[in-house]
């Protein structure tokens, strides 16, 4: 029988479930058994493609192109697996997939209500990724709060696959905030008690409680956890404050935690294996030089908004040895003139040019890739940031005034980046972005082909807007390297300039942070990484 772990959340979101999740799929993997996780989002949109990043986080990318939580990025750093769109369940697939139905008439005499119909769906959709992962245990974390009236239909559903599936093949794991009054420094453990009584009233009983807390809980704390919650002692659990949220499963692990999954789903006790994820959380923690990174963007307010970034710098600078200090910078404010770019740029290490669609702060990151490139300091472009790579190379090189990406001014006269030809005929803006993992043919010789070390490369997109083949002949005659293009339609992925002109200056359509992990670090994050950290010498 297939086992499945249903992972929910109370007092308030973000709490860190999706931490709780990966980090309990990880020690199953690390006992040898075949885990894969899914995200239900309780939001009406079918994806997370057109909201904005201050609304949601960072929209991560499946190789098949799903648009979908930042959750699944965890899932996939944490446990070394590739997921797909169907990993990331939402309300609106659910109403949409069952309104179409009613509409082909495959209910037709039937009142089409939240049970079952609703329900039913969304238990097939889990059961089928199950299925299609071939996986023993499936978690499945339930996004936003208990109690919230959005997530009430999956509650339910879960609800209902305790029953049909049965006790021992089903386990719910509540993680909720316990916080620490300030005044006392006492941790109050009401707000959890409340919340598992709301679960509880939906018809739900925890096996396990996992406490989020400033700090370990404290014996007199995890006994009324336990009392209220209905739950032993031994199924309470801190996930406590660290320095890394890789160190998470190590941290439940010695709490017992994985021990008690594997009791509580009658599974087989095997001995874990996290001695190389051990080692490496050790690094981060040991490493002490600092390599200063600016982060050049336009969601620099919420950090998660480039949460595959940030650990891909991590991966990088753990592999070398260092670590990052982040220092953000607002390109919108650039732009406005309330920073200069010599006061924030001069003194890092290297920059980086964050995605992030739209006009504001365009011309701030313009600025800031001129300074990085005149004043030959390392930097990595990203998608939009590689676009905008071009139009300031266009502009201060080539020497073509205006030009621009008809993204911001349609009316350019050097329109160096255009829509995708495939583009100009889409009314739908969801999900019809070219999407996901495309094959790219590195050019022999480039620093993009040395640090991948291969021809051929798969790396995943997200975007409308390409360099204008028109004007690619042009930019390399006046020195920029096209060092990567797209093996169907030779579009260019990848641009760069010559190490004897530039110690690192490379900028790529693709989003490799997707792909990386914490000890298979992308390729260019970590070819950035050492050109940056050679600056400290």
């Amino acid at each position: 029988m297939k086992k499945f772990i249903f992972i929910t959340g109370g007092v308030l979101s973000s709490v860190g479930k999706g931490i709780v999740t990966a980090s309990a799929a990880k020690l199953l993997q690390a006992r040898g058994y075949n885990v894969t996780a899914i995200k239900i989002d309780p939001y009406l949109n079918v994806d997370a493609g057109t909201m904005n990043p201050y609304m949601h986080g960072e929209v991560f990318v499946t190789e098949d192109g799903g648009e979908t939580d930042l959750d699944l990025g965890h899932y996939e750093r944490f446990l070394d697996i590739t997921l797909t769109k169907k990993h990331n369940i939402t309300t609106g697939q659910i109403y949409q997939s069952v309104i179409e139905k009613e509409r082909r008439g495959e209910y037709l005499g039937k009142c089409v209500q939240i049970i079952p119909h609703i329900t039913d769906e969304i238990k097939r959709r889990i059961r089928e990724v199950a299925e299609l992962s071939q996986a023993d245990v499936t978690l499945v974390e339930i996004g936003g709060t208990v109690g919230d009236i959005e997530g009430l239909p999956f509650l339910e559903a879960v609800r209902q696959m305790r029953i049909e599936e049965g006790f021992d093949n089903t386990m719910f794991i509540h993680v909720a905030l316990v916080p620490i009054l300030e005044v006392t420094g006492e941790q109050k453990t009401k707000p959890v008690q409340h919340s598992v009584q709301e679960l509880r009233r939906i018809g739900i009983q925890p096996d396990a409680i996992v406490a989020r807390c400033r700090t370990p809980l404290e014996p007199e704390a995890k006994y009324k956890i336990a009392l209220y919650g209905n739950v032993p002692e031994d199924a309470v659990f801190t996930s406590y404050n660290v320095e890394t949220i890789y160190e998470v499963p190590l941290i439940l692990e010695k709490q017992g935690f994985g021990k008690y999954i594997i009791h509580r789903l009658k599974l087989q006790e095997r001995q874990p294996d996290l001695s190389e994820w051990a080692e490496f959380v050790r690094r981060v923690k040991t490493s002490t030089r600092k390599v200063k990174i600016a982060m050049i963007g336009k969601y620099t307010k919420l950090k998660d908004s480039y949460i595959s970034i940030i650990e891909a710098l991590r991966h990088a600078a753990t592999e070398l040895n260092v670590r990052v200090d982040f220092e953000w910078v607002e390109a919108t404010y650039i732009e406005e003139g309330k920073i200069k770019v010599e006061n924030v740029l001069s003194n890092v290490n290297g920059a980086l040019i964050l995605p992030g669609f739209g006009i504001r702060g365009v011309e701030g990151k313009i600025r800031a890739i001129q300074y990085l490139r005149e004043n030959k300091i390392p930097m990595l472009g990203i998608c939009f940031g590689m676009q905008l790579a071009v139009v300031e190379y266009a502009r201060n090189v080539l020497g073509l005034k205006g030009a621009h990406t008809t993204e911001v001014d349609p009316h350019t006269p050097h329109p160096v980046i255009a829509l995708l030809e495939e583009q100009k005929h889409v009314t739908k803006f969801g999900g019809t972005m070219r999407l996901g993992a495309y094959a790219i043919v590195l050019r022999k010789g480039t620093m993009a082909y040395k640090l991948y070390n291969s021809k051929i490369i798969y790396e995943r997109h997200r975007h409308r807007y390409e360099v204008n083949p028109q004007y690619i002949s042009m930019l390399e005659e006046h020195g920029l390297i096209i060092s990567g293009v797209s093996k169907v339609g030779g579009r260019v992925e990848f641009i760069e300039l010559n190490t004897s002109e530039h110690p690192f200056y490379l900028a790529t359509q693709a989003h490799p942070e997707f792909k990386s992990r914490p000890m298979k670090p992308s390729p260019p994050y970590l070819g950035f990484m050492k050109a940056a950290s050679e600056r400290l010498r």
